[in-house]
């Protein structure tokens, strides 16, 4: 990874970065939609898409003045108390991370209509 060769009068570092793990992140400012906010329902809906499609990645809900949330349960997403409105960041880590942000991020600002209408 690195190499340091030292001469009489120079110092000279070798760095490999092809080696250099590189860890990104990707986030994204949403804003709730839902007129109820995030409940029961909406949050059972997010968590489980999170499972059933991004099981490999991390999901991290943070809303100004709290601590941030990871998205591991529907509890730690209502904890939140996001409502109607309310803006949050989600940051996602992990394989497909875009794709991942971009259909969670889509829950989120969805408007949930229980029952659905028909």
């Amino acid at each position: 990874m690195f190499r340091l060769k030292i001469f009489e009068d120079k110092i000279i570092l070798y760095i490999d970065f092809n080696s250099l793990k590189r860890n990104f992140m990707t986030e994204k400012k949403v804003t709730i939609q839902n007129k109820a906010g995030i409940h029961c329902r909406p949050a059972s809906v997010i968590l489980s898409t999170i499972s059933s499609d991004f099981p490999g990645n991390t999901f991290t809900l943070f809303k100004e003045g709290e601590p941030p949330v990871e998205l591991n349960s529907i509890l730690s997403l209502i904890s939140l108390g996001l409502h109607c409105r309310n803006e949050a960041v989600l940051k996602v880590e992990g394989p497909n991370e875009q794709e991942a942000c971009d259909k969670i991020a889509g829950l989120l600002e969805n408007e949930f209509d229980f029952p659905p209408r028909e």
